[in-house]
């Protein structure tokens, strides 16, 4: 006869949430410290199983130097795969490199191209997430996965709330994105009334890196560079 643990029940589960605190505050307070330093920077998103021989990894690599050459520093989640051609992008251009890394099982490594003085480690995904919103100008989000998806749509989210300020948010790639937009629009605008008519006007669309910089110029003619919150 097979023996098996008997479940725990609720409160007989010992936990250390309340120590767990003091651990995510010191990543927000780190983080703070060192991105208030940074200055306008951008934020760069795509699959880190992106190779470099591939079309959007040298697309990430000029948008980060176009970028770069408007004014701007450059921020990813500094890994591979986008995130290092952007990375890589800026470190040719002379720009700023910032990196928040973040702990996964597989995947995720730092990238050499990330300024050794901005290259910040996160073990939490929401605090990191905190830390591209408040630091970022705006989101380029080139093809990429569900993490991609999700700093994306937490982006959407929290301006249509009006939780932060307005920024720009680029979709680069319209072979990537043009399915999922014309979802946005027929069916969650459309068919069923899910979200407003000016919500399907919180991205813009773009296939270049020229087209990258003057969306972010448009928008910061009208408005000025500061943390969203």
């Amino acid at each position: 006869m097979r023996n098996e643990a008997r479940p725990k029940r609720w409160n007989e589960i010992k936990t250390n949430d309340s120590w767990a605190i003091f651990k995510i505050m010191g990543e927000f307070v780190n983080g703070f410290e060192k991105l208030s330093r940074i200055g306008p920077c951008v934020s760069i998103f795509g699959s880190a199983r992106t190779k470099p021989d591939m079309k959007y990894y040298k697309l990430a690599e000029a948008v980060a130097k176009k970028i770069v050459e408007g004014g701007y520093g450059v921020i990813t989640g500094g890994g591979p795969g986008i995130m290092e051609a952007a990375n890589k992008g800026a470190h040719l251009a002379g720009g700023t490199s910032v990196g928040l890394n973040i702990d996964l099982p597989f995947e995720q490594h730092d990238n050499p191209y990330i300024d050794s003085d901005k290259s910040l480690d996160f073990d939490y995904f929401f605090v990191r997430k905190v830390m591209f919103v408040k630091y970022s100008q705006g989101f380029v989000v080139l093809p990429g996965g569900f993490g991609t998806l999700d700093e994306l749509f937490e982006a959407i989210t929290l301006i249509q709330t009006h939780k932060i300020d307005k920024f720009p948010i680029i979709l680069v790639g319209t072979d990537y994105w043009k399915d999922l937009l014309s979802w946005i629009k027929n069916t969650l605008f459309d068919s069923f009334q899910n979200i407003s008519e000016g919500d399907i006007d919180l991205v813009h669309l773009v296939d270049t890196e020229d087209e990258v910089l003057e969306a972010l110029n448009e928008f910061y003619s009208k408005y000025q560079l500061s943390p969203n919150f």
